[in-house]
């Protein structure tokens, strides 16, 4: 097996709870937590400011470079559900554990609700969403080194059984 970063990468659609499961997930690992969505919005001001005043091109650019930066730093990299969309980012992910969070639609309604994310807005969130979804579902299943559904049950269970599975691959490659 070829020797790969040590970053663990947890990607997937918006309300799968990359953050609050990837906070958990270095937590139990002893390593630091990176979110590429906080990095742009610490640099250059809020996502949905960003789409508004220079449209999503120019938000994907921004978030490219967040993403590097967040893996050359390694621990455990959270990234926005849409980064998988530029090519140089797939490219990058080669190199680290991918983590795919998946959730039901049913499920991720109450935890997007009333949020402000600029791809859901309009009359239909829970529409667009699952469009997004199917879109970028390829992309998400061919990155992936293993998937969890953060559906049902507590988060616990996904942070417990990442941590399980980010131990084992680091001691195959050991």
């Amino acid at each position: 097996m070829t020797s790969r970063a040590d970053a663990i990468v947890l990607i997937g659609p918006m309300g799968a709870g990359k953050t609050s499961i990837g906070k958990r997930v270095a937590k139990a690992l002893g390593v630091a937590f990176y979110d590429s969505d906080v990095a742009v919005v610490r640099a250059h001001g809020p996502i949905e400011a960003l789409f508004a005043t220079h449209g999503e091109g120019h938000f994907r650019a921004l978030e490219r470079e967040a993403v590097r930066a967040g893996l050359d730093a390694g621990g455990v990299v959270s990234l926005g559900g849409g980064a998988v969309l530029d090519p140089a980012t797939r490219a990058a992910l080669d190199a680290h554990r991918v983590v795919l969070l998946t959730v039901e639609p049913q499920v991720v309604a109450g935890r997007v609700r009333d949020s402000a994310r600029p791809l859901l807005a309009g009359a239909d969130a829970m529409a667009r969403w699952s469009e997004i979804y199917a879109e970028r579902l390829p992309l998400y299943e061919q990155l992936a080194d293993v998937v969890f559904d953060t559906s049902h049950g507590p988060l616990q269970n996904v942070v417990d059984d990442i941590v399980a599975w980010a131990r084992s691959t680091e001691e195959e490659e050991r």
